[in-house]
């Protein structure tokens, strides 16, 4: 298939600064598939490399570097490739410690069925909508008693009202039909109830647009294994939107065809959802979809953001472009395919150029 892959050679004068988190493993691969792209789009994103991680550690500093810290506050988006935090050795999460730190409350996982990856079911459309700073993974832990631990889940009135009006808010932009709250509130009576309590709060008293349902979690996942179509936007607090995300993407294929986004009122981490893949890192041969996905919906964002339609344009060139290499059979190993990252990169950027070729 002969295409340019090059469309916009005039670039705009305007470029949005983005701090960029390669991470570990293969996080340079994917990293570098998604810089190619974007400069086959002409994408107006001018790239600020920062570390995280083991590659951070490596550097001699922090697992979570304060300059990196720094320059995501100042910077208000990010992305980020897939970081690993040594385990067992007493350090914080790197996800969870930049979630705190920027106050990035609401996680969104977009899960769709992709024309060219077949799998159970072919019509799955849901979003999954995650409470990100509390429950379990406040990380509030001690020892009781020799050989007794307790984990506190926290729950406060503030959070759980703010990440249920935001789901709502966010189903009312996007003319989405449904919420439904997954919960333990049978058994949790107070942290669940209280999440479920706000949730009811601001769908009576702000948004009766939305159909809102609430479902005990461990029936909602069979409900969802079952049959996914019946929901629209499911809403969890911190675990279980953890668990379930993942659940939901594998419906679809798995980790490597879904993106991930982190929402703050002021900033965004855009992500790889998937691991590091250590095994594979330096062969060439990991998949690069999921983390140029998530870089589309970064580009959505700041095309929202900073109100610049060319945000917009490349982003819905990219996703025509990757769309096309899926229907075609032009895809990675792990999807059934024959190539690998490079060759599916070029692959993209073929159809990126003949996609924006056409529609203009």
């Amino acid at each position: 298939m002969e295409a340019p892959t090059t469309f916009n050679t005039n670039r705009p004068a305007m470029k949005h600064e983005v701090v960029l988190i390669e991470g570990d493993g293969i996080g340079p691969e994917i990293a570098e598939a998604v810089r190619k792209v974007f400069h086959a789009a002409g994408a107006p994103i001018e790239w600020q490399k920062q570390y995280a991680g083991m590659s951070a550690l490596e550097r001699g500093t922090q697992v979570l570097p304060q300059e990196t810290l720094e320059a995501m506050k100042h910077v208000r988006v990010a992305l980020k490739g897939p970081c690993s935090t040594p385990i067992g050795k007493g350090f914080t999460s790197v996800n969870v410690s930049i979630r705190k730190t920027l106050n990035l409350y609401a996680a969104l996982r977009p899960v769709r069925s992709l024309e060219g990856v077949k799998t159970r079911f072919d019509d799955v459309d849901l979003i999954v909508i995650r409470e990100n700073t509390e429950g379990l993974y406040a990380g509030i832990e001690n020892e009781v008693t020799e050989g007794v631990v307790a984990s506190m889940k926290v729950a406060t009135t503030k959070a759980c009202h703010r990440i249920a009006h935001w789901a709502f808010r966010f189903a009312t932009h996007r003319q989405r039909k449904k919420i439904t709250c997954f919960h333990k509130a049978n058994i949790m009576k107070m942290s669940d109830g209280l999440f479920i309590r706000e949730a009811r709060n601001v769908y009576h008293d702000d948004y009766p647009n939305i159909e809102y349902e609430e479902c005990i979690i461990d029936a909602g996942c069979m409900k969802l294994v079952q049959d996914p179509k019946q929901f629209d936007i499911l809403l969890l607090e911190n675990l279980y939107g953890d668990v379930v995300s993942d659940l939901c993407a594998g419906l679809v294929g798995g980790l490597g065809v879904v993106p991930g986004a982190n929402y703050g009122d002021d900033a965004a981490c855009f992500e790889a959802v998937h691991g590091s893949a250590p095994d594979i890192a330096g062969k060439g041969v990991a998949n690069p979809l999921a983390f140029i996905m998530s870089s589309v919906m970064m580009l959505n964002y700041l095309a929202d953001d900073r109100r610049d339609p060319e945000c917009s344009k490349a982003a819905a060139a990219i996703k025509a472009g990757y769309d096309a290499c899926l229907r075609e059979g032009k895809k990675t190993r792990d999807l059934g395919g024959e190539l690998n990252t490079a060759e599916f990169t070029d692959e993209l950027i073929k159809r990126l150029g003949a996609e924006a070729a056409t529609a203009s």
